[in-house]
């Protein structure tokens, strides 16, 4: 009986400490919903491999192109992200057939990336009704960028309005009587720009005397062009896509017409726009900066974007550096990389949004020194420094 007792009083204290690690193994717990598992997190996305945005289709390829090299060492916290991108062709309806296959057939986590305003607009009702992230997505609308209405809905870049206010203050400040004219394509995208512009210039001086809009689908803007050379505008903005960007630039050159132009910062890809459109036509177009141009040989030996140019020759060997959406890929592909990882053994939709609204202080490193990352549950906007830059033949130039 005695070594009965000398038994019970020794195992006492070690089923007190199993006890007591009770609670920490729970928290340890994996939590999946689905899409997600031990072995693999599933991300979908659609996007414009063609139509008349499939310049974009780059965006798609650059982010899976990333995806292919983070698996091969190691993924994510020892899971593969299986990314399964779709083309849209740039159509809000084929859009929202395709997310609703991705959610419902393929089971994916999360949507990630998807080009464009209108089919962000088209798609996120049926998500946050679902309640799938919809994830830093390729598209500027202030609405993307709270919660408001639509909490599982989240952009990446500037948002459209703030980067019109940027231009607006920019002519204010340089060109106060400055004529504008305005050519903009017709959805929300465009007319968010538009009224962005018109909200920053207030009635301080400077005026926008035409604004010209177009279809994303019409064969050229040469028109358009044409009517805002006669109005007398001596300040361009171009809102707009890159295929008409470039057709804008040529047009404005064939035109012997010099006014002072801005270029939407979606669209400021020397690769996709500004080569097409022919280099020497770009001298002087100024845009919003906030990512480093890898092109420019001041950049060349940057230690940040050592690694992203030793996956351009591993992954993508046949893409220009100069074509600006090879970074944008890599770095929003990376900000979601930052995201899952923070969620460690929590693979839940819910703590996927909950981590993606609580970025602190992360650098990414294709942004322009000095920007850090700090989004919140009340302030949804991922990138808000901008900075001014004007095209010199060749690179950016920093203003």
């Amino acid at each position: 009986m005695r070594d009965l007792n000398r038994r019970c009083l020794v195992l006492a204290p070690l089923a007190a400490l199993a006890a007591g690690a009770l609670p920490t193994a729970a928290r340890a717990q994996k939590k999946y919903d689905v899409g997600a598992s031990d072995t693999e997190i599933k991300v979908g996305q659609t996007i414009a491999y063609s139509g008349p945005a499939a310049a974009y289709g780059q965006l798609g390829r650059a982010e899976a192109a990333y995806f292919k090299a983070l698996n091969e060492r190691g993924g994510i916290n020892g899971r593969k992200v299986n990314f399964i991108s779709l083309d849209d062709g740039f159509s809000p309806p084929k859009a929202v057939e395709m997310t609703r296959r991705l959610v419902e057939q393929d089971e994916v986590a999360l949507m990630f990336g998807m080009l464009g305003t209108a089919l962000n607009t088209a798609t996120r009702p049926y998500l946050n009704q679902k309640k799938v992230p919809q994830l830093f997505i390729a598209a500027g609308s202030e609405t993307f960028a709270s919660a408001d209405k639509f909490p599982w809905t989240m952009g990446w870049q500037p948002t459209l309005r703030g980067e019109a206010g940027f231009y607006a203050r920019s002519i204010l400040a340089s060109h106060p009587g400055a004529k504008i004219g305005v050519l903009y394509q017709d959805d929300d995208f465009g007319k968010e720009l538009l009224s962005g512009l018109k909200e920053g210039l207030g009635s301080q001086g400077a005026v926008v005397v035409a604004a010209e809009s177009f279809q994303a689908t019409d064969p050229t803007v040469d028109s358009q062009l044409v009517t805002l050379k006669g109005s007398g505008a001596d300040t361009l903005m171009l809102f707009t896509y890159a295929k008409q960007a470039a057709q804008a630039i040529r047009k404005v050159w064939d035109l012997g017409w010099k006014p002072d132009t801005y270029l939407h910062l979606g669209s400021a890809s020397v690769g996709a726009t500004l080569i097409p459109a022919g280099l020497d036509r770009s001298v002087g177009i100024k845009t919003a900066g906030f990512i480093k141009d890898t092109s420019d040989p001041q950049w060349a030996n940057d230690a940040e974007l050592k690694p992203f140019f030793e996956w351009m020759k591993k992954y993508m060997p046949d893409a220009r550096l100069e074509d600006s959406l090879n970074l944008a890929g890599w770095a929003y592909a990376q900000t979601l990389e930052q995201v899952l990882r923070q969620c460690g053994d929590d693979l839940t939709r819910e703590n996927i949004l909950r981590q993606a609204t609580n970025l602190k202080n992360y650098r990414n490193p294709a942004l322009l020194p000095g920007t850090l990352i700090n989004t919140s549950p009340a302030d949804y906007r991922v990138i808000k420094t901008m900075k001014l830059q004007r095209f010199n033949g060749k690179v950016w130039d920093l203003l």
